[in-house]
Parts: C-alpha cells; structure tokens; sequence
C-alpha cells in the first residue's frame, strides 16, 4: 500500500466514523434506525435485518446509558469502545440491506 493510498483511506474512515458520531449527540436515531430494521425484518421474515436491527436498540441503549452517565464514571470523553461498535454497526446495516432488498420468498420464519 502506498503512502497515497494509506492518507485516502486514513480519511474515508475518518470520514465515517466522524458521521457516525451523530449517535452519541442523539442515540434516539440509532433506536429509528433499530426500529425501522426490526419492523422492516419480521415484515419480510429476514432473520438478519431483525437481528441488526435489535443490535442498533442494543447500541440505543448502552449510548443513552453513556449520555446519562450510568455506564461511565464521568470521565467518557475518550470513547475508544466506539472504534469496535461503529465499523460493526454499519456493516450490519449494509449485511440487513442486501437482505431486505433481497427478492423471493425468506430461507426462514423468525
């Protein structure tokens, strides 16, 4: 990998991870994104949006407990766990895209 190539993709994740710090000023989007896939996977039977889509209420509800601070001490301005949950989250979302927009019939009920 060149140095060019290393400072391109050094600024794409910034880039997403910059986006997805939205959810920590307002994790209500993460439990509309959560919902939205839940409803959208037991409509279509899709074991996968339905799973995503409660791992978002999940991230929901640690990132609420963050912001009240019943899950930090206070000192969570270094918010390193975020490195590890974000690049999960999204590609969760995208694996929970394919599989809606998906045709024909689900593999499986949920």
């Amino acid at each position: 990998m060149t140095v060019d190539n290393h400072i391109e993709l050094r600024w794409v994740v910034d880039r997403v991870l910059s986006f997805m710090a939205i959810f920590i000023a307002y994790p209500i989007l993460a439990a509309v994104i959560g919902g939205v896939l839940l409803a959208l996977g037991l409509h279509r039977r899709r074991r996968t949006a339905v799973a995503v889509g409660i791992a978002w209420l999940l991230y929901f509800a640690y990132e609420t407990g963050m912001q009240l601070r019943w899950l930090c001490s206070g000192e969570c301005n270094i918010r390193v766990d975020l490195l590890f949950i974000y690049p999960l989250l999204l590609l969760g979302l995208i694996a929970a895209l394919v599989s809606l927009l998906r045709w024909g019939e689900p593999s499986s009920r949920v």
